[in-house]
């Protein structure tokens, strides 16, 4: 990976974007490293949960407007023109799509596609110090990478119509206070507060996580029916592991249980 620092530890796999000098915006390079990076991790069994986030002072800046600005426009591949959904769509549908639980640790300035990355995500910290934007309309652009898709189920279609429409920064007190992000730590713990968030997430039994995670994705565009027969059907199929086994032992003997993905 050229633009992106990759560790694992603790069944937690971190995918720290590397482009400090940008703030972490996004180029040909790293767009495809982001997607090939989440989509490892999610077939990766050593891998129980992922964490995005960034190096130095941002989390992601969006799209890095200077590199756009030096393309040719008549080098665009044949496959590009006919991709439908772009680095942004498949972006977003590779997080939703992850079978593992991702975290977003927003340590820094969010915007553009930037924020939906992290609105993506499954749970999202933010650092005290940070600022998350929508950020598009201050560049006389509309909404990608799922914005207009997460932000509304966030945060509701009021809210997110106006921190669309305005552009306007975000604070870390008014992000929590909207549900936009689960939790603000201080700068000087995040990571350290991020990461044992993490490691007791990966701590959990991985079936149900995965099953839990399709449950949740699926749920804001299915029918309850729907959801119910899917809710049946995975509910029978975590009865059938080792790790439910485990999980009703350790409660039978007043201890913490030990899940192995079995």
């Amino acid at each position: 990976m050229e633009h992106m620092i990759i560790e694992t530890k603790d069944g937690v796999r971190t995918l720290t974007l590397n482009r400090p000098e940008r703030l972490n915006a996004v180029n040909d390079t790293l767009s495809n490293e982001i997607i090939q990076a989440i989509s490892e991790a999610s077939a990766d069994d050593e891998v129980r949960v992922i964490v995005i986030t960034g190096s130095g002072r941002g989390f992601c800046a969006g799209l890095d407007l200077t590199d756009y600005a030096k393309r040719n426009p008549d080098a665009q591949s044949r496959h590009q023109k006919l991709d439908e959904l772009g680095w942004v769509g498949h972006q977003a549908l590779g997080i939703v799509h992850c079978d593992k639980p991702v975290i977003a640790a927003i340590n820094g300035i969010a915007a553009g596609a930037g924020l939906a990355l992290a609105l993506a995500c499954d749970i999202r910290y933010m650092s005290a110090n940070a600022r998350v934007t929508a950020g598009y309309i201050r560049r006389g652009l509309s909404p990608d990478a799922g914005m207009s898709y997460f932000l509304p189920r966030l945060v509701g279609q009021g809210k997110a119509t106006e921190l669309i429409l305005t552009g306007r920064d975000i604070y870390p007190e008014e992000a929590e206070r909207i549900g936009l992000v689960n939790g603000i730590f201080p700068d000087e713990e995040f990571q350290e507060r991020v990461m044992n968030f993490a490691r007791e997430l990966a701590a959990g039994p991985p079936v149900a996580m995965t099953l839990s995670k399709r449950l949740l994705a699926a749920s804001p565009d299915t029918d309850l029916t729907t959801i119910l027969k899917q809710e049946y059907a995975f509910i029978k199929q975590c009865f059938g592991t080792k790790d439910v086994q485990e999980g009703v032992q350790a409660f039978a003997e007043k201890r913490k249980p030990v899940f192995r993905g079995e």
